[in-house]
């Protein structure tokens, strides 16, 4: 198998305001891909991205945490935008802070959603020791065109 050169970064602390899964999904069965693949649609349709005050730019964050144990067991999902740290959270909105820390990341490739599934199944057979705090999916101008897609995948260690 190809090694990838792995990029590390150090990141400070993100403040997030978005919207989250009512309850834990898991990648048993396919269920992760259903639930969030809800969120998202959620999060296009509601116009989430636009109610989110005090956007600090323009990427949105796809975060997977409060995890129970590794991949194989259930975890937190939630999208939102990167906020200024004091940013209220609007009635209906959630906030997640994503912890200082150092992360390996990915990059995703290609036609959207397939794209990120393939990352992913190539992250789980990784050798990156995770922390199993936060990772998350960056979504910028890179990952607007659904054929050709770009996404940073950040993967706690």
């Amino acid at each position: 198998m190809k090694k990838n050169k792995m990029e590390k970064h150090h990141l400070d602390t993100i403040y997030l305001t978005g919207i989250a899964l009512p309850n834990k999904t898991t990648n048993a069965n396919g269920q992760a891909m259903q639930d969030c693949g809800q969120l998202w649609q959620e999060f296009e349709k509601g116009g989430w991205f636009a109610k989110i005050p005090n956007r600090i730019d323009n990427k949105v964050y796809a975060v997977y945490h409060n995890y129970d144990g590794d991949h194989t067991q259930p975890y937190a999902y939630f999208i939102g935008c990167s906020v200024a740290p004091e940013s209220v959270v609007p009635e209906g909105m959630q906030s997640v802070v994503i912890p200082a820390g150092n992360f390996v990341k990915f990059t995703a490739k290609g036609k959207m959603p397939d794209c990120i599934g393939s990352e992913w199944q190539k992250i789980w057979k990784s050798d990156v020791v995770r922390a199993y705090k936060a990772d998350f999916e960056v979504y910028d101008e890179r990952s607007h065109d659904w054929e050709n897609a770009e996404v940073a995948i950040f993967i706690g260690v």
